[in-house]
């Protein structure tokens, strides 16, 4: 199970979170993945009038999320159910925004805002295109999130 984000500007964290024991949902792809982040609920901690969340799920890569304020700027996932997460996919051009592009992504996962651990940490460097990153403990193993 895959989950994607458009682009965002500026470090972000992510915080992925469930409310109630679940399944993954079926009907996933030839490869055995399928993104599911239209599931979810997304909110953010801030956003420039313009630049909301909604332009981080909005499939145009001309658009995007733009944080205001203190930092740390937080994207919040949350789920109804429990779900298996194997990867996280978000998209950033460093030549389109410059300065503004994430320089380092954490993501935490947990049952609530309130238990939330960090899962992983990632260093982007100039990025172009989309950044995948897995969120298993190992390769090839079910979703640890």
């Amino acid at each position: 199970v895959v989950l994607a984000g458009g682009r965002m500007s500026n470090d972000a964290q992510v915080v992925v979170s469930a409310d109630d024991e679940g399944e993954v949902p079926t009907g996933a792809s030839s490869v055995g993945t399928s993104e599911i982040g239209k599931l979810a609920v997304w909110s953010v901690t801030s956003a420039k009038p313009g630049n909301g969340v909604d332009l981080l799920r909005d499939d145009s890569l001309e658009t995007y999320w733009q944080s205001d304020g203190a930092q740390p700027h937080l994207v919040n996932i949350q789920f109804q159910k429990k779900v298996r997460l194997h990867e996280l996919a978000v998209y950033a051009d460093y030549k389109l925004d410059e300065s503004y592009t994430p320089a380092k992504i954490s993501v935490r996962a947990g049952n609530s805002f309130h238990d939330l651990r960090e899962i992983k940490v990632v260093d982007l460097e100039e990025p172009k295109g989309w950044v995948r990153f897995p969120l298993t403990s190992h390769a090839g193993g079910g979703g640890e999130v």
